[in-house]
């Protein structure tokens, strides 16, 4: 039988994943305070398509990584762990007259859905957040374990999804995004390059006592 902790870790990194702040995060809170929240609740509605595909994938590759051994665990961990630094370090050289682009205005339910499967940096930052929430459970993840986790991060991102749409409406929010984005935007990249050293650390870490 699954581990309680284990599929509450799972619940908890699927709801940090959507509502840690991100290029989808920025587009639902520039959609928002442009159209209201029906907008992006359409958009956040899309979107999950995309959140669930690439969710699953990075609960599949952390226990097919753990079934094949710990090194290509680690490797994944760290090649993401990279990238995350990278885009972190993107938006904290964000130019101060920069403006926040409104995505998906005309069609946000299509938008979000194309948003979520195209983006790049989904599927590496599912896997480090992912990992980096459920490292204490790696050793011990059996493949019959990926139907209660899949189901327990479907139940966070849907409760990441109703929270955004809530606070994505509020128009102190809307207010507060539309004057500072690009503040918003280089927090964005400290809290990427935060997750991308914890990942980083952990790879590190396994690696040395493997060879210890």
């Amino acid at each position: 039988m699954t581990s309680p902790s284990l599929l509450i870790a799972t619940l908890v990194a699927a709801y940090l994943y959507v509502v840690t702040p991100g290029p989808a995060f920025l587009a639902v809170f520039t959609l928002a305070a442009a159209r209201g929240r029906r907008a992006g609740a359409w958009f956040v509605c899309g979107h999950l398509v995309g959140d669930v595909v690439w969710g699953a994938l990075a609960v599949a590759a952390i226990i097919g990584a753990n079934t094949l051994g710990p090194t290509l665990f680690q490797a994944l961990g760290f090649v993401c762990g990279v990238y995350l630094c990278y885009l972190g370090a993107r938006a904290l050289m964000t130019r101060k007259d920069a403006p926040p682009r409104t995505v998906g205005a005309e069609r946000p339910l299509a938008t979000g859905m194309a948003f979520g499967l195209t983006n790049p940096k989904s599927y590496p930052v599912a896997l480090a957040m992912f990992s980096a929430i459920v490292a204490p459970y790696i050793g011990a993840l059996k493949v019959a374990d990926a139907p209660p986790m899949f189901l327990a991060a479907f139940a966070g991102f849907l409760l990441a999804d109703a929270t955004l749409i809530l606070v994505a409406g509020l128009a102190p929010v809307r207010k507060f995004f539309l004057t500072h984005g690009v503040a918003v935007t280089r927090a964005v990249g400290l809290i990427f390059i935060l997750f991308g050293a914890r990942s980083i650390a952990d790879a590190a870490e396994g690696a040395m006592r493997r060879t210890a």
